[in-house]
């Protein structure tokens, strides 16, 4: 297998049905170059289950005018269906010479079923990372729901972490603002991963502004979110204690000849008496002692 695709590709494909050999899909044997056609550009349609739906068009531009200078190096492939050709491989190609104004464009044909067809759609954009982050979610939870696959055998086919997956899943949690804004590239997913604990889809998009507009960090966002999610607790302002409640105070700590303290105000607070060893214990106890006896 090429390098770059890795084994698990290799192990997803020897279980399906018809096996069928992928050694990056763009990959020409000599019998197909020998069979490459100029097919018309008209009849050549994008997969719809296509995962990768945002195509840069600066980048766009400047394929169209390489195209236009030196033609379409590598041909894209091609399956027959509808009475006419669906992209497998090769749509931003496809694009930058419709672009170029091309009548004709350089492909083959190869047999693939529908279930083969969506697989390779899918796994061959994931392993190449050519999607956004959003893109790369939508694909691996797609994989999940039609195969019925886990985390871990997405993780296996496409050679990424099982956490990284997880990680990438956790992205489609979040509001549609914000994962706008991680599509149009404006947030990245780390910054985005840390809204994922917001539950307010109002707080996401003023928080993900926030970050956007004060160019935060990844860490210094996570800060942020955290005291938005739990804000620090203003100190109570320290009340004026009337001279009554003070002079009470070092009496008691006259008395009992350890530190006591008040918090609060001549109508409502606590008093707290603080003992260090147990002989201070003692020593309180035998003076509350003598109180009591001095009651009776």
């Amino acid at each position: 297998m090429a390098k770059g695709l890795g084994k698990g590709l290799s192990a997803l494909l020897s279980n399906s049905e018809e096996e069928y050999d992928i050694k990056g899909i763009d990959a020409v044997t000599p019998e197909e170059a020998s069979s490459t056609k100029e097919l018309p550009i008209t009849q050549i349609f994008p997969n719809v289950n296509q995962p990768r739906k945002v195509f840069d068009e600066v980048a766009l531009n400047e394929l169209a005018n390489s195209i236009r200078l030196h033609g379409v190096i590598s041909p894209i492939i091609v399956v027959k269906q509808d009475g006419g050709y669906m992209i497998i491989a090769g749509e931003r190609r496809w694009r930058a010479s419709k672009k170029a104004g091309l009548f004709t464009i350089p492909a083959i044909v190869r047999d693939y079923t529908p279930k083969q067809v969506k697989e390779i759609s899918l796994i061959e954009n994931l392993q190449r990372e050519d999607l956004n982050p959003i893109e790369t979610a939508v694909a691996i939870r797609q994989l999940m729901d039609d195969y019925k696959y886990t985390q871990e055998e997405v993780a296996d086919r496409i050679g990424k972490s099982r956490p990284a997956v997880a990680n990438t899943l956790r992205l489609l949690t979040l509001s549609s603002y914000v994962t706008s804004l991680v599509s149009s590239g404006k947030l990245s997913a780390g910054h985005a991963r840390c809204l994922v604990v917001v539950d307010s889809e109002e707080s996401q998009a003023q928080l993900a502004d926030k970050c956007i507009k004060d160019s935060l960090s990844v860490r210094d966002f996570e800060k942020l979110v955290k005291n938005f999610l739990k804000p620090k607790e203003k100190k109570e302002e320290k009340k004026e204690q009337s001279l009554e409640l003070i002079d009470l105070v070092q009496r008691l700590q006259r008395t009992f000849a350890t530190k006591v303290s008040a918090i609060g105000n001549d109508n409502k607070g606590r008093i707290y008496i603080d003992y260090y060893t147990r002989d201070d214990l003692d020593r309180i106890v035998e003076l509350l002692t003598k109180l009591e006896h001095k009651k009776d």
